[in-house]
């Protein structure tokens, strides 16, 4: 899918994330460019724990949560977690 394009400067990879799609990312990436790849399922979170393992950079997960009603009240209704890979091609 990358094939024929310039080298980017960032990658974002929403989701979906495998080996396969790191390995191509990485491969098209320039030198100092950013990868950023974010995770929901069980799944995706063991590959960017692994790929984190054998490449480095900066794991976070990041917690949001959208005001909701509560009867009459509002409370913080929590979205799914997501866990958020970022490295630099050096």
């Amino acid at each position: 899918a990358l094939g024929g394009l310039p080298a980017p400067d960032a990658i974002f990879i929403g989701g979906g994330l495998s080996r396969e799609v790191f390995e191509a990312a990485w491969a098209a990436l320039r030198p100092l460019g950013r990868l950023v790849a974010n995770a929901v399922t069980l799944e995706s979170e063991a590959a960017l724990i692994a790929l984190h393992a054998e490449h480095g950079g900066d794991l976070v997960r990041i917690s949001v949560a959208r005001a909701a009603p509560v009867g009459r009240l509002t409370g913080w209704k929590p979205a799914m977690p997501v866990m958020q890979w970022s490295l630099i091609k050096r």
